[in-house]
């Protein structure tokens, strides 16, 4: 991501943060649903919810039961969309973004739905500078090592997607899932968008070259989510947004 892209967007969603949640509060539940339904294609090996699983007995993979763990990294997390539609089905989720305002936001939230930071919880980084190979910010081995890696709405803001796809490949343990959530190829509109938008849109055949090239392209899929994702207080033209959104998956070779 280049210096004036970045800066592009650290600005942007830093203004948005302290009311992301209220302003965007109907199109997080459209997708937040959408994506807990698609848990079977993503196809990572998900710890069950124990509220959906209470009356199976015979269930033994209740969350953190048998030192069972799925670790997952939520990359671009803003205030932790992909995150709370996971943590059910999750044992640690780990946020990170260039919006120190979005991290805020995310842990703010994670604090006060009663979760510990090694349940959920955000820091302040970026994978995406060519020029420095390992962040020191998050070289800890707790960014490393996951079981699942996701970027919900994050792809179109990345200069160099395919360098941002390798990147993220990186901290996957073989085996691991990488998924993205972003829209199909569209045309851009002036009043919509701001200085940190790269790409407007992606190809099915776009995405796929991407996850191959980032070594993550085994068992790749992308499928459409509905219809549309209505984007409520976005304007183009004069209308409320409608985008055709589409989730993607593979695997770490």
């Amino acid at each position: 991501m280049s210096d004036e892209n970045t800066a592009a967007n650290k600005k942007h969603f830093d203004a948005l943060a302290s009311d992301y949640d209220t302003k965007y509060e109907k199109t997080i539940a459209q997708l937040t649903k959408r994506i807990q339904e698609r848990r079977d294609f993503i196809g990572s090996e998900w710890v069950e919810d124990e509220d959906e699983d209470e009356d199976e007995d015979d269930n033994d993979n209740g969350k953190g039961e048998g030192g069972k763990t799925v670790k997952f990294l939520d990359y671009a997390c803003g205030t932790g969309l992909l995150s709370r539609a996971l943590a059910p089905y999750t044992t640690q989720c780990i946020g990170v973004d260039i919006s120190e305002n979005m991290v805020g936001a995310y842990n703010q939230r994670a604090e006060n739905q009663g979760l510990t930071v090694d349940e959920m919880h955000a820091y302040s980084g970026n994978l995406l500078d060519p020029s420095t190979p390992t962040p020191e910010s998050l070289d800890d081995p707790l960014f490393h090592s996951f079981d699942l890696a996701a970027v919900g709405l994050g792809f179109h803001h990345f200069t160099d997607p395919d360098f941002a796809a390798r990147r993220l490949a990186e901290r996957l343990r073989p085996g691991g899932v990488l998924f993205i959530v972003d829209f199909f190829s569209h045309a851009g509109h002036a009043d919509s968008g701001h200085a940190g938008v790269a790409h407007h849109g992606f190809s099915e055949e776009r995405v796929r070259e991407i996850f191959e090239g980032a070594g993550v392209g085994k068992g790749f899929a992308i499928e459409e989510m509905g219809s549309g994702v209505v984007f409520h207080n976005v304007k183009e033209d004069g209308k409320t947004m409608e985008r055709r959104v589409f989730i993607a998956r593979g695997e770490k070779v």
